[in-house]
């Protein structure tokens, strides 16, 4: 049976959520400023983000395999320290390959961090609150940092950007080795004798391609949010006002998901949000008016977010050894790599207009895969992992 953790606990499990999250906040500012304070191309500037991303994936698929056989409670605090030093180091050059090999560096290491977490809450005596109100903390980050990300990188330049990344990274490290919650192995009867544990149902998969393809529209877009409106004229202050508005807006998602969990049914949710992120996507991408642009693009983000906890929960109780949701920062990144070259292809070669297009036709798939959770049957039980509740 899963534990419920305590207040400490589930502040390092939420802090280290929304360190290793931080793409899901910054990459406008990210990718802005790789392009207007380092001279990148959009396509170069994708690509560093893309490489953060894809290391985060290949750390998360080497963990969820290993979920259950790791202890997390020093291992994420180290992890993100690594992070941290990579991200500071950052600050020290401005050379496309230095700046690719650190952003790789970094993003392993988040990966390693953020997988460990999200198996954790896996683990929970109810994993979809608990994930909807760690989303809720993101954004409360994204709010912070959409405020004062601007501010620092005007006054101190492209530094500051990955200054602001170090001190997350350091602040996640410091609170989740204070408090990051210990896990027990408890072998079943069935691991006792030696049987594998059983595979995942088909429904799991299509719900982690399902939201993959999600993330690939999330970054592909949202990393050129800002420089989409700075070219279409608007101003700096109002470009300001709309990233506040996102993380302002992202705080809804989290807490609504927590609230409608027994209400909603997963499988009608998941299909609409994959609708509506498409047709955000195509407004905020085909709007020259500043309120259109400035509405689409403040609840742009809150589409996936509001999908993702809905997903999260069903691979719970598909799951219910920790192993698919130990996974989940690859589902998240390896679409999040994807967005931004993508993205920053597309821009390059064809302009903005085909950002939106590519949204359409990628959403339509993530549907088509969403649409098999209907047909879905719970697996056998798998092995239990306790958590100790007094951390």
């Amino acid at each position: 049976m899963n534990a419920t953790v305590g207040l400490r606990a589930r502040i390092a499990l939420m802090s280290a959520h929304c360190a290793g999250m931080i793409d899901i906040v910054a990459l406008p500012v990210w990718v802005g400023t790789l392009i207007a304070r380092f001279g990148f191309d959009p396509q170069q500037a994708g690509a560093l983000a893309t490489l953060f991303l894809a290391g985060a994936v290949t750390a998360s698929l080497s963990v969820a395999s290993r979920f259950n056989r790791l202890r997390g409670r020093w291992m994420v605090p180290a992890a993100y320290a690594v992070s941290a030093a990579a991200f500071l180091v950052c600050m020290r050059t401005s050379e496309f390959e230095t700046l690719a090999v650190l952003h790789l560096l970094a993003g392993m290491a988040t990966g390693f961090g953020l997988s460990i977490t999200h198996g954790t809450v896996a683990l929970t005596s109810n994993p979809h609150r608990l994930f909807g109100f760690m989303q809720v903390a993101v954004g409360v980050l994204g709010i912070a940092y959409m405020a004062a990300a601007p501010q620092i990188i005007a006054q101190v330049g492209g530094a500051g950007l990955f200054a602001i990344f170090g001190g997350i990274m350091i602040a996640a490290s410091v609170i989740t080795a204070l408090a990051f919650p210990k896990t027990q192995p408890v072998q079943t009867e069935v691991a006792a004798h030696g049987v594998r544990s059983a595979r995942l149902p088909r429904a799991a998969w299509c719900a982690m391609v399902g939201i993959s393809l999600m993330n690939v529209t999330q970054a592909m877009v949202f990393s050129f949010m800002e420089r989409m409106g700075a070219d279409r004229g608007f101003t700096p202050s109002d470009l300001h006002v709309v990233l506040i508005a996102v993380g302002i807006v992202n705080l809804i998602p989290g807490a609504v998901a927590a609230f409608l969990q027994h209400r909603l049914d997963a499988r009608n949710v998941v299909l609409a949000g994959a609708t509506a992120q498409a047709l955000l996507a195509v407004v905020l991408v085909s709007s020259t008016a500043f309120p259109a642009y400035a509405t689409s693009g403040a609840f742009f983000v809150s589409a996936v977010i509001f999908t993702h906890i809905f997903t999260f929960g069903a691979l719970a109780k598909l799951d219910p050894s920790g192993r698919a949701v130990s996974a989940t920062p690859a589902m998240l990144m390896i679409g999040s790599a994807i967005g931004p070259i993508l993205g920053g292809t597309l821009v390059k070669f064809f302009g903005y207009g085909a950002i939106g297009w590519a949204a359409v036709a990628i959403d339509a798939v993530a549907f088509c895969f969403y649409l098999q959770l209907r047909n879905h049957t719970a697996p056998p039980d798998a092995p239990v992992v306790k958590i100790h509740p007094q951390t």
